[in-house]
């Protein structure tokens, strides 16, 4: 019989294994139900998870253009040191030619001293006291080559110690341009994968909710956010095909950040609505903008100002075109929570309720 101690003991593991004792089927289920309806919760609220693709897109471009600025700023650094290398090395080579003057006249001294010796004829008859003329001319040679030499040594030693610093100086600043050169490299190099990665998983869940990308994927270039800006660069209506993004209305494409934003607001709409937003107009090229505004005068901008030239404006029907309807009025109350809106001149001059736009600046996505 185990003791009270040990009783006790025995007591508290088995009551800790019973706590982690694998739910009943039943429970497992329950829990298994949960976290389905949260799922569906979330794919209702948000499919594909797009809303957290583009946000993490946003950062991206924003986190891109400020390394961009950075990584310039460095190369200007870089482009500084280079100068100053160029400067150092420039002085160490002119003192390498200094020194080489300087060490001519030290061999001459040398020569001299070995074919005018003095032991052979001039030190042992001064020390005796018998120098002639010769002898004592020889003793003042030899004595001004020593200063001579001594001081040429002391200028030698001081423009040594000098060309070494500034082999030193150069040293620092070509490893640490290296150094610098490496990291710009590796940073570029990990920007550019981060990238990669995002626009193949913003594509990937673009795909799946029905945007059309061809067999080499040129869409899904122009699907890239980070080309959105890229393309803003380019006149109104001469947007190249490879610049814009596909809708999943067939026929019709937006710049990359609008129809990224347009088809969340598409999948908001179809939950609402059980269909998807019907557009008639997207981006229009200027012969395009052309052919509408003369088809529609007073109904169009000028060729070269629309917005649809800029790939940020759409037309839509299926009863948004009716103001006052059920779906104009839903648009007017979620659109900005995707960056699109009904501009004011569209409710009075001309009254165009089917036009919208779009601006990156009114992208507060959803939670």
């Amino acid at each position: 019989m185990p003791a009270p101690r040990s009783a006790g003991l025995i007591a508290v593991a088995v009551a800790m294994v019973a706590s982690l004792v694998v739910p009943s089927s039943e429970a497992s289920a329950q829990v298994d139900r949960r976290v389905e309806a949260r799922a569906r919760a979330q794919e209702r609220r948000d499919p594909g998870n797009l809303t957290e693709l583009r946000k993490e897109a946003e950062r991206s471009a924003k986190e891109l253009e400020e390394a961009t600025k950075a990584l310039e700023k460095r190369r200007s650094t870089i482009a500084a040191s280079e100068k100053e290398l160029k400067s150092k090395l420039t002085a160490l080579q002119d003192l390498e030619r200094r020194l080489a003057v300087m060490r001519q006249p030290v061999s001459q001294m040398a020569e001299l001293m070995y074919v005018q010796p003095l032991t052979g004829g001039g030190v042992l008859p001064f020390l005796a006291g018998g120098a002639d003329e010769h002898t004592l001319r020889a003793l003042s040679d030899a004595n001004q080559i020593v200063a001579a030499r001594q001081q040429v040594v002391e200028q030698t030693s001081v423009l040594y110690a000098q060309a070494e610093k500034l082999a030193g100086e150069a040293q620092e600043l070509r490893a640490g341009n290296l150094l610098a050169e490496a990291q710009l490299a590796a940073e570029v190099d990990t920007l550019r994968q981060r990238s990669d990665k995002i626009v193949k998983s913003l594509t990937a869940a673009l795909v799946k909710l029905g945007i059309k990308v061809d067999k080499v994927g040129r869409a899904a270039l122009g699907c890239d956010p980070l080309r959105a800006a890229t393309a803003g660069e380019y006149p109104n209506g001469l947007i190249p095909k490879g610049m814009l993004c596909p809708l999943q209305q067939k026929g019709f494409s937006l710049r990359a950040d609008a129809t990224i934003a347009f088809v969340s607001l598409n999948e908001a709409y179809r939950q609402r609505f059980g269909r998807q937003m019907c557009v008639t107009d997207a981006y229009r090229n200027l012969a395009e903008q052309q052919a509408v505004y003369y088809r529609r005068p007073g109904f169009a901008a000028v060729p070269g100002r629309s917005n649809h030239g800029l790939g940020l404006a759409v037309d839509l029907c299926g009863g948004v075109e009716r103001s006052g309807s059920a779906e104009f009025v839903w648009m007017e109350k979620n659109s900005k929570k995707y960056g699109w809106f009904h501009p004011s001149w569209a409710y009075s001059s001309p009254f165009e309720p089917w036009h919208w736009e779009y601006d990156p600046k009114l992208g507060s996505l959803l939670d």
